[in-house]
């Protein structure tokens, strides 16, 4: 059983159509090893989505380049809201607290 409250980590694009498809929502952060406002991110993630219940999912792009161009990631951590499979808004803001988040997916209606 898939445990809500902590991100599940995706290692490349095909992971990461896995785990969008299927879901009515879903959110995934882009991140790279050695970034610490990503490491600082996963925590927030992890309390975000067992307070919404939204699933969490974490991919490094640099682990399949053609995921940059695909979610134009020019900065990290990008944090991109799907719904239906489909990116729908993104938050390219860097770090981001929870209040910050949870507002983020009320204000586009994930919740």
């Amino acid at each position: 059983m898939e445990d809500a409250a902590k991100p599940a980590w995706l290692a490349d694009g095909d992971d990461l159509d896995e785990f969008v498809v299927g879901r009515d929502v879903a959110l995934v952060e882009f991140y790279t090893s050695g970034c610490s406002k990503c490491q600082a991110m996963e925590p927030v993630l992890g309390n975000v989505a067992r307070e919404t219940g939204v699933p969490v999912g974490m991919v490094n792009p640099g682990d399949d380049l053609p995921l940059v161009e695909r979610f134009d990631v020019s900065s990290v951590p990008t944090l991109v809201l799907f719904e239906d499979g489909e990116p729908i808004a993104s938050l390219t803001d860097g770090f981001v607290g929870g209040d910050e988040l949870v507002s983020f997916l009320e204000d586009h209606e994930a919740l």
